[in-house]
């Protein structure tokens, strides 16, 4: 079974998080496939992307399975790589709508940040537990959305929050059961066709602060910090998801 499912038609391109066991959470492989597909639409004409999940949620975040085993190097590699996936996202020359369901974690929650349009179902909720680890992801994204204020608050808390306090804050831009989600698919697409690619990249790049260098550098730094295996280890064994 693909762990990422992806549909092309009209211009818009879904792709759908495919580990439900996992919770979708991303391995690897789906961190790779998801690269693949999100540059390859820079240039196929892709006008607009969507991303979900299937099962009981959007993702479950950086998969750690078998973290004990891989060097701290290896580990600091694959943090890298999804952060290279969250800023090709951030800064698409398409537009960008994910569509979120059940619990959301860390680097899945980032995923759902990184687009510009963030629809979420009534019962979904957001965590970003890096700090619980010492790792610095998506913070600026996240501060972009809500402001500095609730981010910190957010993000040194540790807090869980519903998608009504999301959407009260900005992180979520509409809620809406997942029934109606193909008219918010339907309603993006649209919006996309109104602009022509060339447009779409230039106000995307017009509104949009690139602090791509700095994000991966604070990320890196952050990762790179001596005991980063130790540090995931106390996070798992807290219970911390």
């Amino acid at each position: 079974m693909a762990e990422l499912e992806v549909e092309r038609h009209d211009g818009t391109l879904t792709l759908t998080l495919n580990r439900p066991d996992k919770r979708n959470a991303l391995s690897p492989g789906l961190v790779e496939a998801l690269a693949s597909e999100v540059h390859t639409a820079y240039d196929d004409g892709t006008r607009l992307l969507v991303l979900r999940g299937n099962g009981r949620n959007l993702s479950a975040g950086f998969d750690l399975t078998g973290y004990d085993t891989q060097s701290e190097g290896d580990l600091l590699r694959r943090f890298v790589r999804v952060e290279l996936l969250l800023q090709a996202i951030h800064h698409a020359p398409y537009a960008t709508l994910a569509l979120a369901h059940g619990r959301n974690f860390g680097a899945g929650a980032d995923l759902f940040v990184a687009c510009e349009r963030r629809v979420a179902a009534p019962d979904t909720t957001f965590r970003f537990p890096g700090l619980a680890f010492g790792l610095l992801l998506g913070g600026r994204r996240l501060a972009t959305r809500t402001g500095p204020g609730w981010a910190r608050h957010t993000l040194a808390g540790l807090r869980t929050v519903d998608a009504g306090t999301a959407h009260g804050a900005g992180l979520v831009t509409d809620i809406g059961e997942t029934d109606a989600w193909p008219s918010y698919v339907e309603e993006s697409r649209r919006a996309a066709a109104t602009m022509t690619p060339r447009t779409s990249a230039e106000l995307g790049r017009v509104l949009t602060a690139d602090t791509r260098d700095g994000d991966l550098a604070d990320l890196v730094r952050s990762a790179a910090e001596p005991g980063l295996r130790e540090r995931i280890r106390r996070y798992g064994e807290a219970g911390q998801q």
